[in-house]
């Protein structure tokens, strides 16, 4: 390899994008690679041949932390097409760049990385002379989700419940059992808005706390309420359909009734009131009626998903 070459290959490195993260070269100019993912999405690991000569003749190994088989190829054979050998945490999750070894791209592709992808990771052309590795650092960052089942502490889902309703408001209460570490709790409405609610009681038992969580919602919605545990990137949440019935009987009943109450036509006022009752009545029973087929129709869609 040419001085001239050797001086190109930092601002080379530091030209390289990935579709999926961020890619750095090192500043210490030790030539590692550093990409930067998060959890769930694609990763690019870029690998070329210096020279940038057709590479679909030759011999290339990804390896993981100096033994783990990540993606082998030689001349057109590799682990996706019949090749043994690959460790199981990458099967299926591996691929290359078929048109562009033309060109001596010899990056790879993995799909959906986990927090254990994270590591030190080697592009090997063992048979050329000289033999050329270069070197990548993959990071994959931790993103909020359900870790329920995966970690111990993390907050199962929350228990939610109407513990109070009248005609005009509501009273919500969210339980959250045995979170470690302490979550933070809050009622959001369909919006994602964060709601006003009561101070939490909280309790601790054997190093997992417990919490209880109210507030009072004053119209109809999907509310929800969120655990959520920053150390360990965990959120879970519960919802629960609130239907409030005030505009049953309300503002358009009253002013029927005053108009009744000014009426001096053949029908009495009694008679009136009942009317506008009944008719108020049979207009709550139907809002009341679809609500209640809303809140069967929201559990069940829950239940198959």
């Amino acid at each position: 390899m040419s001085w001239t070459t050797m001086k190109l290959l930092p601002l080379v490195c530091l030209c390289l994008l990935t579709r999926s993260g961020t890619t750095f070269a090192d500043e210490h100019g030790s030539g590692v690679v550093r990409v930067v993912v998060k959890e769930g999405s694609d990763a690019i690991l870029p690998c070329s041949l210096s020279t940038k000569e057709n590479a679909e003749s030759k011999l290339f190994d990804w390896k993981k932390d100096g033994g783990k088989e990540v993606f082998f190829y030689v001349g057109g054979f590799h682990y996706n097409n019949g090749r043994p050998g690959q460790d199981q945490q990458f099967k299926g999750r591996i691929s290359h760049f078929q048109d562009e070894l033309k060109y001596g791209n010899a990056s790879i592709i993995i799909r959906k990385t986990k927090v254990t992808d994270s590591g030190d990771y080697t592009c090997d052309f063992p048979l050329l002379q000289p033999r050329q590795i270069l070197k990548i650092q993959l990071v994959v960052e931790l993103t909020f989700r359900d870790r329920s089942g995966e970690i111990t502490g993390a907050s199962p889902e929350p228990s939610v419940k109407i513990l109070n309703q009248t005609q005009d408001v509501a009273l919500l209460q969210c339980d959250v059992q045995g979170a470690s570490p302490k979550p933070t709790v809050e009622w959001q409405d369909s919006a994602g808005n964060k709601l006003p609610a009561e101070e939490p009681q909280v309790s601790e038992r054997g190093g997992s706390f417990y919490i209880i969580f109210q507030t009072t919602v004053k119209k109809t919605d999907n509310y929800r309420c969120v655990a959520t545990q920053e150390e360990i990137k965990h959120q879970i949440y519960a919802e629960t359909y609130v239907f409030i019935s005030e505009l049953c009987l309300g503002f358009s009943l009253q002013e029927e009734t005053e108009d009744a109450c000014d009426d001096k036509a053949s029908v009495s006022r009694e008679g009136k009131l009942r009317e506008l009752e009944t008719a108020g009545q049979e207009i709550c029973d139907c809002r009341l009626s679809l609500a209640r087929r809303e809140i069967r129709r929201r559990r069940s869609s829950r239940r198959c998903e």
